[in-house]
């Protein structure tokens, strides 16, 4: 053989090496990958109105699709009722394989459960949303957002921001997600895959006060770096008789005690402020 024949020959195999290398480790991310999501879905707690599908593999005449009764049971063939209600999904299916094998009806059964439905586990939306109220699960990747569509979305006193409370790995969870921010910075960690006993609140959104020579006196919904200027603005502006010299905030300090300061229009208003503006001595 050649020396050119040779090199192409060697090239040909690295490249083959390589391209085996590249192939094995997609396939193991993937694996990895995968078994974090299975693990994750099964942490799940089967509950009345759950509906399931139980497969044992190779008896698929076992096959089953059956709803968790009130008293947290199922009906399966061979067996009858199975108490699976509170049990995580891999915890349900120890306890249909191991009724499997005292009846000897499958010597070394092995049993999944795909959930179908999860109404037995429900989440509490409180505060200013649409529909404020106790929700089901219905799918394991029911997140964040989408419980809040669900509730009809944030009112419209309501805040950006949202608090989850609930329950990781026995400890305990308190989040605040700014949903506006999520969605326009597309980094969706804060959008959590949601567990039964979780609580979503949505507080009152800020807001400040404008009151004196103004033409629209009021309180009014607080945004994000809001300005005395723009606050004078949704106000409707001053009046004829008014004057922004000498215009005055109200706003409370770290002691508790109300400050009046007097501010520069490109000054930012914080929650609760309360603008006056006065008449012109002219």
């Amino acid at each position: 053989m050649s020396e050119c024949a040779k090199g192409l020959a060697t090239t040909s195999t690295l490249a083959d090496r390589r391209s085996r290398l590249a192939v094995f480790l997609m396939t193991w991310v993937l694996v990895i990958f995968g078994t974090q999501a299975q693990s994750s879905d099964r942490d799940f707690t089967l509950g009345a109105g759950d509906v399931v599908r139980v497969t044992v593999f190779q008896n698929p005449d076992l096959t089953t699709e059956a709803r968790v009764s009130e008293s947290g049971n199922i009906t399966f063939p061979l067996v009858g009722s199975v108490a699976v209600g509170g049990k995580s999904i891999a915890e349900a299916e120890r306890a249909i394989a191991q009724q499997l094998q005292a009846g000897k009806y499958v010597l070394q059964p092995q049993i999944n459960i795909l959930p179908l439905q999860i109404r037995g586990n429900q989440v509490a939306v409180l505060g200013h949303v649409n529909r404020p109220g106790r929700y089901p699960l219905e799918t394991l990747d029911t997140r964040l957002s989408d419980m809040l569509a669900t509730a009809g979305g944030i009112s419209s006193t309501g805040a950006d921001t949202v608090v989850l409370a609930g329950e990781r790995d026995g400890e305990p969870l308190r989040l605040t997600v700014n949903i506006p921010r999520l969605f326009a910075e597309g980094d969706f960690r804060k959008d959590l895959r949601l567990r039964n006993g979780d609580r979503i609140y949505v507080q009152r959104a800020p807001s400040f006060y404008i009151y004196g020579a103004v033409n629209q006196p009021g309180d009014y919904r607080l945004e994000d770096g809001l300005t005395v200027m723009q606050g004078l603005a949704i106000g409707g502006g001053v009046t004829p008789r008014g004057t922004e010299s000498g215009l005055r905030i109200h706003r409370r300090g770290k002691s508790g005690a109300i400050e009046s300061i007097e501010p520069r229009m490109n000054d930012s208003l914080s929650p609760d402020d309360v603008i006056y503006v006065k008449e012109s001595l002219f």
